[in-house]
């Protein structure tokens, strides 16, 4: 009787430890879709970024340096966000 008590207790911590693995799987997951998420939105702002350097460029032939400066900062921030979302979720 002792033998089928012990492994119904181990049972039952198995049982637990999956239910808890099956937790973390879940919010890992939802994690994962999140930064997904994250990372489409900041390809599209890059786009949109990119689109609109093209657009000064092609509208003006000489940009001022202060205008130059302003959009490799925007686009060195988007970036650096896009590396860090890529950098947790290889974490």
């Amino acid at each position: 009787m002792e033998t089928l008590d012990l492994l119904n207790g181990k049972l039952d911590q198995l049982l637990k430890k999956h239910a808890g693995l099956i937790a973390e799987n879940k919010r890992l997951r939802a994690t994962i879709d999140g930064q997904n998420k994250v990372i489409q939105r900041l390809h599209k702002k890059v786009n949109t970024l990119d689109n609109g350097m093209v657009s000064v460029h092609l509208g003006k032939t000489d940009i001022n340096p202060e205008e130059k400066e302003n959009m490799h900062r925007q686009l060195d921030g988007v970036i650096a966000e896009i590396d860090k979302i890529l950098n947790t979720l290889n974490d």
